[in-house]
């Protein structure tokens, strides 16, 4: 049985069939379920026209999406390690299309705010699933990639969350609800007849775990065990929660300080803070990973130096953007930001791949997304804070590149632990 990175180095190595249409299935899967998720938040004042509530309540809809989110990731992965990940996949998106349909028809506040717990636990299955699913289809050359173009449809979905806000205002805030959640429902039944898990042949463990196919049964609590007795994946719960701090903190406050900094209106702060910013991210997503597979097929670490090099552009452009008061240069700043800081999301689950049981690929990462969330959150939280002690955006920022500098030192950890088990 070949190890993950000798398949990655074999010369004519071939994908499973169906690999990319598996991509693309999961593209607009991606999409999907980022547009269900941030369109409430473009309708506020539609939805509180219709339903009476306070700012307070208002942002709880979205809070107690991200705490339930957050908490039920770990599990989430673990199932999409014990069952078919196809098939946590397919219901995922099912039950979250379902209960956004039922949103439409909520009438109270408390029903929003169950539609929005609900909505938490089923989106949490499917980034583990589908991120496990294309590593099992693309283990060689194609896997960043392959893993970047999946995100993309991610931050596509993000980036089209006006959609609910527009449908509000033309017409009602149900109707964008409803006919969302009818789309999903319709694409669980089609994936349901073309979308498969890969052939289990073509799945092997980490190098040099010494795991056999039938060693083990695969369990929750030896799961934990096998991932923290991993020095690197612990390595990687600390850069991964430092990074998602520093990334809410600054997208969450984007549009403020331009609004702030450069007299700009509410409308205008808005374009800066998002026109460039998405597309850019975008871009950064699909360069980092065919960098990281261009380079793999001579060094199989690129999955982590790829990233490393993309920090080390994005922390310094940070401080840059944030000491000026010349709007091109910081626009230009946060745009290279945008994209650099991409490299990491791109070779994440690469990196996993390489550190890892590949039983316990979707746990691991659920347990990741879990932390980023909820750490994610007190970012957000903390730098509104600051601002209330009248501290302003750009020390703000500036302070985020220590998070920055010290992730990079992580992922240096990263790659020595990752030499010391030669890998390549």
């Amino acid at each position: 049985m070949k190890s993950n990175n000798e398949v990655a180095t074999s010369p004519g190595n071939s994908l499973p069939r169906g690999a990319w249409l598996v991509v693309m299935f999961l593209f607009f899967v991606g999409a999907l379920n980022y547009i269900d998720r941030n369109m409430l938040t473009t309708m506020r004042f539609s939805i509180i026209d219709s339903i009476p509530m306070s700012d307070a309540q208002f942002g709880m809809l979205t809070s107690v999406f991200l705490w339930v989110y957050g908490l039920m990731s770990p599990l989430a992965g673990y199932m999409a390690d014990k069952f078919k990940r196809s098939h946590i996949i397919i219901f995922s998106l099912l039950v979250w299309s379902v209960v956004t349909w039922m949103t439409g028809h909520a009438t109270t506040f408390n029903q929003l705010l169950l539609s929005r717990a609900l909505m938490g636990i089923s989106e949490a299955f499917y980034i583990p699933a589908a991120l496990a699913l294309i590593t099992d289809y693309h283990k060689g050359p194609t896997q960043s990639l392959a893993t970047g173009i999946n995100l993309a449809g991610v931050i596509l979905g993000s980036s089209l969350g006006f959609i609910g806000g527009w449908i509000a205002e033309k017409h009602t805030w149900n109707l964008a609800f409803n006919s969302l959640g009818i789309i999903g429902i319709v694409y669980a039944v089609v994936l349901s007849l073309f979308l498969k898990d890969a052939p289990k042949d073509d799945i092997s463990p980490v190098p040099n775990s010494g795991v056999e196919e039938n060693e083990y049964k695969i369990s929750f609590i030896n799961a934990i065990k096998n991932l923290f007795n991993q020095p690197a994946y612990i390595y990687l719960l600390i850069f991964w929660s430092l990074l998602g701090l520093v990334n809410w903190m600054i997208i969450a406050w984007l549009p403020t300080y331009y609004k702030e900094t450069f007299n700009l209106s509410q409308s205008m702060a808005g374009v800066y803070a998002t026109a460039y910013f998405w597309p850019a991210s975008i871009v950064g997503l699909l360069a980092g990973g065919y960098l990281s597979d261009r380079w793999s097929k001579r060094n199989p670490l690129a999955r982590v130096v790829v990233p490393i090099i993309g920090l080390m552009f994005a922390a310094p452009t940070i401080l840059s953007g944030s000491l000026t008061n010349v709007l091109g240069i910081t626009v230009a700043a946060f745009a290279v930001y945008a994209l650099t800081s991409k490299f990491t999301d791109s070779n994440m689950m690469p990196m996993l791949c390489l550190i890892v049981d590949y039983r316990y690929r979707a746990t691991g990462y659920g347990i990741l997304n879990m932390l980023s969330t909820i750490v994610g959150g007190l970012g957000v939280y903390i730098a509104g804070a600051m601002r209330d002690a009248q501290i302003e955006l750009s020390l703000v920022y500036q302070a985020s590149v220590i998070a920055l500098i010290a992730c990079l030192g992580i992922l240096f950890l990263v790659l020595k632990t990752a030499k010391k088990r030669e890998l390549y």
